[in-house]
């Protein structure tokens, strides 16, 4: 069952990686020693995801800088992604992204992470933050009609690294509570 505190499920998904030949899958294994921020989102080619892609990957010099790496997890295939990452934005695509997607076509991982709406098919819009020793720190689950902060998983990511007590609205630079 997955909880935070527990190690994060594994993973060995294809991903674009390698955009031209789509060979290269992204795993659990290869973030190791880092935080890695997944996030699931229901479809390629629809109206919230785009914006949530696009926050992450403008915001990922953040993130990298918070020792983080970024995966977005959809239920579509590798193809899919790299059609809408080469689609002009003006016609519904998504253009270049600062990190990869991966393609969960088997839905093993969405349901894994508990994100996988059944009668549907695709995922629930699914935030975790795994720690460089593979254990889930965070977790949070959005209907599909609102997305994510960045700024929000950039402050979770920070007060994890504190490893200390950080109250409601802790921020960055702020001492963790003493107790």
């Amino acid at each position: 069952m997955l909880q935070v505190g527990k190690r994060a499920p594994d993973f060995d998904m294809p991903s674009t990686k390698d955009m031209k030949g789509l060979k290269e899958n992204v795993r659990l294994a290869d973030y190791k020693g880092k935080f890695l921020v997944m996030f699931f989102y229901p479809l390629d080619f629809t109206f919230v995801c785009p914006t949530e892609l696009k926050a992450f990957s403008a915001k990922y010099d953040e993130l990298k800088k918070a020792g983080a790496e970024v995966i977005a997890v959809s239920t579509d295939s590798v193809f899919s992604h790299r059609a809408w990452i080469n689609t002009p934005e003006d016609k519904g695509g998504l253009g270049s992204l600062n990190y990869v997607l991966a393609s969960d076509i088997t839905k093993d991982v969405s349901r894994d992470y508990g994100v996988l709406m059944e009668d549907k098919g695709i995922a629930l819009r699914g935030l975790f933050i795994i720690d460089p020793d593979g254990i889930l720190q965070y977790q949070v689950v959005h209907s599909l009609n609102i997305g994510r902060s960045v700024d929000e998983t950039l402050r979770v990511l920070e007060a994890i690294k504190t490893g200390g007590l950080c109250g409601a609205d802790w921020k960055p630079g702020q001492k963790p509570l003493t107790v």
